[in-house]
């Protein structure tokens, strides 16, 4: 899969969409903090149209590797109290339909750990 490197916003889309999706359900609760990230992150229209269709596209076997890459891109473009904020909404998100699942914490895991944030 060859991917070309995202900024900072569109990196932490990336994250919050597959740990929204990785445990097989997509809370309504969760789309709902998506776009307050999206609302905050992109005061202007953004069209993630093409985003999205990366995301949809991605056969489960390949969620890991696409959230590895993309935690290295939010890394590479955040300060550490960007991570350390990005990780606590993150947090959030993965608790939001009151149910943790094993692959959302394996998930949040790994970003804590490409973060250096353990």
């Amino acid at each position: 899969m060859n991917q070309k490197k995202s900024n900072k916003s569109i990196a932490g889309y990336h994250l919050l969409m597959i740990l929204s999706s990785v445990d097989g359900e997509f809370a309504p609760q969760e789309g709902m903090m998506i776009q307050q990230y999206l609302a905050d992150e992109f005061p202007f229209k953004m069209d993630l149209d093409d985003e999205l269709e990366v995301i949809a596209l991605l056969k489960p076997e390949e969620w890991k590797l696409h959230f590895e890459f993309h935690a290295q891109c939010f890394l590479d473009d955040s300060t550490e109290k960007e991570r350390i904020s990005f990780r606590q909404f993150a947090k959030t998100l993965i608790k939001a339909d009151e149910q943790v699942s094993d692959t959302e914490h394996d998930f949040y895991q790994i970003l804590k750990d490409i973060w250096q944030l353990n």
